[in-house]
């Protein structure tokens, strides 16, 4: 099985494919990630249909342009295309997220994600949703968000924080080629 990791990132997902046999290519728009193919999810330069699979693992919210990358993405997929990514909460949520990590662009609701997939051509197989958990200064550490913005961050997500484990959500989606 042929397999495209898109925003590797440090290559985790392409790791247990390879453990389970994959021929996996990776790609990351940050050459510092040490992709295989350094470009744009937006703008991947494979042929159509070249992966069996393409995974997407919990970086869609970062791309500036989610539905050019989903088109992309089936566009170089054979048969399935499987996307992590955080969902929508709220828009206090987002404004956090943006806080805590410039980079990040949106979530996008479950509704959202089956349109985009279905606007791209693929049809929704399976959903699942996943709690994450995160200690909140753990999760703010790692991004290097301190100070006044680290507590405007706290104060954004208070209504999903426990004993200072902060719960976000992740949607699994599992598509599939439209029958021709």
């Amino acid at each position: 099985m042929t397999a495209l990791d898109v925003a590797t990132g440090g290559g985790h997902v392409a790791d247990r494919l390879r453990a389970a046999g994959c021929d996996v290519t990776t790609c990351d728009l940050e050459p510092a990630m040490q992709p295989d193919v350094v470009c744009p999810a937006d703008d991947m330069p494979f042929a159509d249909r070249q992966f069996d699979t393409v995974v997407c693992r919990i970086a869609a919210h970062h791309f500036p342009d989610v539905a050019g990358a989903v088109r992309e993405m089936a566009r170089v997929c054979r048969e399935r295309l499987v996307i992590e990514d955080t969902l929508y909460h709220s828009d206090a949520h987002e404004e956090a997220e943006q806080l805590r990590d410039p980079s990040h662009v949106r979530s996008h609701s479950a509704a959202e994600w089956e349109s985009l997939v279905e606007g791209a051509g693929l049809r929704q197989e399976r959903r699942q949703v996943l709690a994450k958990r995160h200690d909140v200064d753990a999760w703010l550490a790692r991004a290097g968000c301190t100070g006044a913005a680290a507590e405007r961050v706290r104060e954004l997500i208070s209504d999903a924080v426990e004993a200072g484990v902060y719960t976000d959500h992740k949607l699994v989606l599992r598509a599939r080629r439209a029958a021709a």
